[in-house]
């Protein structure tokens, strides 16, 4: 399978990369996004991360009057259920599992591999991570839902994934009871997820960004 394009940050000069977090952008953005956030994270120098943030490829989306722009799969109805493309989100995933199968050949350990995602890209992390037939090191879902969770086959491997959720109280895109909608999903299917709630819109915050900083520091280190 073709390997999407992406922005890659490798870890500092001198420091071997043993950890990689493949990080999916939301609707309508690109790999560009979230690159900028890395120096934010303020991790410590001796980390051996590559970040890669991958781009989407541009497809007509529906709410948007079928404008095409980049996206990992096509919304149909901007319901409280997001009626998706089910079709190209599992696409995507499978284009997120090519991009783990290549950090595995370029010497990272899947078990040091994090898959993140915002809004659209955390639903695709989602399936992505959990259907992965080798351990990971977790999954970082921002502003997003599960909107596979009916659906999903969980491989056996990432029955104790780490899994931090951030959600919003104030978004007027995914609504948080979309990421508590989450949470509760994965509780069922016997995960114990992180969650954490900032009084924000459809965006990150500050102290996100240390909490995200921190966990990734506990989850990699």
């Amino acid at each position: 399978m073709d390997v999407l394009p992406a922005v890659e940050m490798e870890a500092p000069n001198g420091v071997a990369v043993d950890a990689s977090i493949i990080w999916l952008h939301g609707l309508g953005a690109d790999g560009n996004d979230f690159a900028p956030l890395v120096p934010q994270l303020d991790l410590p120098s001796g980390f051996g991360i590559r970040f890669v943030f991958p781009h989407a490829p541009s497809i007509p989306v529906t709410i948007n009057n079928g404008f095409v722009m980049p996206a990992w799969y096509d919304i149909k109805e901007m319901d409280i259920d997001r009626h998706v493309d089910e079709t190209q989100l599992l696409q995507s995933a499978a284009w997120v599992h090519a991009l783990i199968d290549r950090e595995i050949e370029r010497g990272v350990d899947s078990r040091r591999i994090v898959v993140a995602g915002f809004s659209q890209g955390g639903a695709v992390s989602y399936q992505a991570a959990l259907s992965y037939p080798k351990p990971l090191a977790g999954i970082m879902a921002l502003s997003t839902y599960f909107a596979t969770a009916a659906s999903v086959q969980v491989d056996p491997v990432q029955k104790e994934i780490p899994i931090m959720i951030c959600h919003g109280s104030m978004d007027p895109v995914v609504p948080e009871q979309l990421g508590q909608s989450s949470v509760a999903a994965l509780k069922e299917m016997g995960f114990a997820p992180e969650y954490h709630s900032y009084p924000m819109e459809h965006s990150l915050c500050p102290p996100q960004v240390v909490d995200i900083s921190a966990w990734l520091s506990r989850t990699l280190g």
